[in-house]
């Protein structure tokens, strides 16, 4: 694949010499160990910025929506499905759009490796082609990548952009993934009692800082039914009842839309399971409607339209 850092630049300086964008919406090294940040380049000189590595977990699609005018933009697979779903929605315009794709093999979780630090503080870290190397002060240590994914990045079929006007490098094997819904299986069969007890227990943590909205790429939404004042539809604290309705209806407000890209669980502070109740409706709409996230850019999600025979068993 040669450095797929350098063919990004390449690629964005050819974008600005052909005058064919106003941005470019890319990756750039953090100013944190294990942490590529999103970068916004301007100018054909910056692209020397641009950056492409295990680090790169956001979803630079989340951006496309508040940006104006005609803007490239790096997407891996998730972030590809996350710009399809902008197209149906008419948030974006395809002629003011180039999609920089990059086959994607998994996103670090920096979690998993902190996790993983009993001890030191990590104040370096690279990627090499046998895995990824964590260094402190007085220590190092070597880790195997497929080891640090997160479980959106193990269950992922879609490694590979599905929409792209340059491709950096060539597509990767998508996985095989046996039952991505395995978890969600064995959830389904404990009683009711004992999955209202999970949900709870998670919605209980949440302390409404509203990260996951910000964060995900399909609450693009100007004002959010949660601050709606007139009518109010339910309160804003921290009680229970509060924090329940608002994770069961954004849950809702994503069915048919979320591409799994994880971006909910990374930005949460207290580490509520967000991607369970998204997963299992992800489940849901497959199975009741045939239906992924991001797949055909003409075919309509399925809570945006109706046919007279759509199934009717979910109905109680």
């Amino acid at each position: 694949m040669g450095d797929p850092s350098k063919q990004i630049r390449e690629a964005a300086r050819k974008l600005f010499e052909e005058d064919k964008v106003d941005l470019i919406i890319g990756f750039e090294d953090g100013s944190l160990p294990l942490r590529a940040t999103p970068c916004f380049i301007r100018k054909g000189e910056d692209a020397e910025r641009l950056v492409w590595n295990s680090f790169c977990e956001n979803n630079l699609a989340t951006y496309l929506p508040k940006k104006k005018g005609r803007i490239g933009i790096v997407a891996k697979g998730c972030d590809s499905r996350s710009i399809v779903g902008f197209l149906k929605e008419k948030q974006i315009d395809r002629e003011d759009l180039v999609v920089i794709g990059l086959p994607c093999e998994g996103m670090i979780d920096r979690k998993t490796v902190e996790e993983r630090m009993e001890e030191g503080e990590i104040i370096a870290a690279e990627e090499g082609p046998d895995g990824i190397v964590v260094k402190g002060t007085d220590f190092q240590e070597k880790m195997k990548k497929e080891d640090l994914l997160p479980e959106s990045c193990r269950v992922c079929t879609h490694r590979n952009p599905v929409l792209y006007d340059v491709l950096i490098g060539e597509a990767v094997e998508e996985q095989k993934v046996a039952d991505p819904f395995g978890p969600i299986r064995g959830f389904e069969g404990k009683t009711a009692e004992e999955r209202w007890a999970y949900f709870s227990g998670e919605t209980e943590k949440c302390i409404r800082c509203y990260a996951c909205r910000n964060a995900c790429p399909i609450c693009y939404c100007e004002a959010c039914y949660v601050d709606s004042s007139e009518p109010q539809w339910f309160g804003k604290s921290i009680e229970s009842t509060d924090t329940q309705i608002f994770h069961i209806v954004r849950a809702f407000h994503a069915a048919g839309r979320c591409v799994d890209c994880g971006a909910c669980i990374r930005a949460c502070p207290v580490d509520v399971d967000l991607r369970f109740l998204n997963k299992k409706i992800e489940k849901d709409i497959l199975e009741l409607f045939s239906f992924e996230a991001g797949e055909d850019p003409d075919r309509p999600p399925p809570l945006t339209t109706y046919k007279q025979d759509d199934p009717e068993g979910f109905i109680k």
